[in-house]
């Protein structure tokens, strides 16, 4: 009995949700193919130090396709990121690793990187679950609905590299 009583008290030192903090955990994905292009001159480290703003990156995986380059899984490693190199489009696997960070109940946003519409769908369903979105887009070719239906945006422009970010909701929410 003397054990079990152990086991039972245990629980509370193991809590299955995290207890409420200021920082909030992140889950971020980035669409390889579609935003690792030499047009955008792109630095994962400048992304995780945009994250820092919003809160804690727990979570940071980079989907790539089958034609990725050694030394560009290389630097996604070297660069505290996961690669996950997927046959064919990235976006089916993309919306797997996302759903799971959705009932994940030790992260608080979900942050696309991606200027890819496809997504909305995925977007909203985060939403509908009670997380918070954000998403990293580059121009050209940033979907505008992608933008305007998360919380937060940020856009990044390739010709002078500047980065713009839009909150869709009030600060504090």
């Amino acid at each position: 009995m003397r054990n079990y009583e152990k086991l039972t008290s245990l629980r509370e030192y193991l809590p299955l949700k995290r207890r409420d903090t200021a920082v909030k955990n992140i889950g971020l994905l980035v669409d390889g193919p579609n935003m690792l292009r030499k047009e955008f001159n792109l630095d994962l480290e400048s992304v995780k130090e945009m994250m820092d703003e919003h809160g804690k990156m727990r979570v940071g995986k980079v989907l790539l396709n089958q034609y990725a380059s050694d030394k560009l899984i290389e630097a996604i490693v070297n660069q505290g990121f996961t690669p996950i190199v997927v046959a064919g489009d990235t976006d089916v696997h993309l919306a797997m690793e996302a759903m799971e960070l959705i009932y994940n109940p030790n992260i608080d946003v979900i942050a696309l990187m991606t200027r890819n519409a496809d997504f909305l769908p995925l977007i909203n369903k985060t939403k509908e679950n009670g997380k918070e979105t954000i998403v990293i887009g580059a121009e050209p070719g940033f979907s505008v609905a992608l933008q305007n239906s998360t919380d937060s945006s940020i856009t990044i422009t390739s010709s002078e590299s500047i980065v713009q970010t839009k909150h869709n909701v009030a600060p504090g929410k």
